[in-house]
């Protein structure tokens, strides 16, 4: 792969960008705080290293570059990967990154690379994650091909790997659980006759990471700075084993007219919530 085209952190280049004429007034040990808490160096080493791998190999490289172990309960209950049919396997999101990157290698695994997230388009910089995604930006010109890439993902055959919380997980009253479901992936799966498999991930951020959070939406702050914080926790839980739990397939028949979609978007994230 041309050296040139390996997506590589580097926060100068990012201040620079935004900040323009008045990065000079950027104090140097601001910079060198960024590049710790992004963990520049490290991450920057590690895609080096991958070079061109892309899919599912990548993503296993990623699970034991964080050394994470996976404790799957239920595995039975994932569908053939020869059955014919595609599936939505829907997850709770508590880090935020590592969770998305362990499903993908073990859903992958199983389905012979044939998934698909739905992410946020920051995530295709990452070469290596690419071709696995389907962007998300409700923003901008992409904003208007978004429904149509949706559809084209839901109607392929692949498997999609949805987080319908959006974002990772938040504290509240002390309990550690996802914002409220987006209910696309119930009209989809409905749509395109595809069953819905749940599933639970086990795990949590810092306390600090979750502090922050609510702190920055008391004050009302638009832009997400807890998201500046995901790879350092990430590093914060590396050498892990974390629980999945895998739930029986619900079949897209269940998701008929008594309940809005939003309201069985509830259903199923309560269903997560009890494995």
């Amino acid at each position: 792969m041309d050296d040139n085209k390996i997506f590589r952190i580097d926060i100068d280049r990012i201040v620079r960008d935004k900040a323009g004429s008045k990065a000079g007034r950027v104090p140097r040990f601001v910079i060198s705080w960024l590049k710790r808490i992004v963990h520049q160096d490290e991450i920057n080493a590690f895609l080096e290293k991958e070079g061109d791998k892309q899919g599912v190999p990548w993503l296993k490289d990623c699970v034991g570059f964080l050394d994470m172990k996976l404790d799957v309960e239920g595995a039975e209950n994932l569908p053939a990967a020869d059955d014919g049919r595609q599936y939505t396997f829907v997850s709770n999101h508590p880090l935020g990154g590592q969770d998305g990157v362990a499903l993908g290698a073990l859903l992958g695994e199983r389905y012979n690379g044939k998934v698909k997230y739905l992410v946020n388009d920051l995530l295709m910089n990452l070469h290596g994650l690419a071709p696995l995604c389907i962007p998300i930006n409700k923003v901008g010109a992409q904003s208007r091909q978004f429904p149509l890439m949706v559809e084209a993902g839901f109607k392929s055959d692949n498997h999609i790997i949805m987080f319908p919380a959006g974002l990772c997980s938040r504290k509240q009253k002390g309990v550690v659980r996802d914002l409220p479901w987006a209910k696309t992936f119930i009209s989809k799966s409905v749509e395109t006759q595809r069953d819905v498999v749940p599933i639970h991930f086990g795990g949590h951020n810092s306390n600090f990471f979750y502090r922050l959070a609510n702190i920055s939406k008391r004050l009302g702050i638009k832009f997400n700075i807890a998201m500046l914080f995901l790879v350092d926790e990430m590093f914060k839980n590396r050498h892990k084993t974390f629980t999945v739990k895998i739930g029986k397939p619900i079949p897209w028949q269940t998701f008929d007219k008594s309940h809005t979609p939003t309201e069985w978007a509830k259903f199923v994230q309560d269903i997560v919530y009890k494995l």
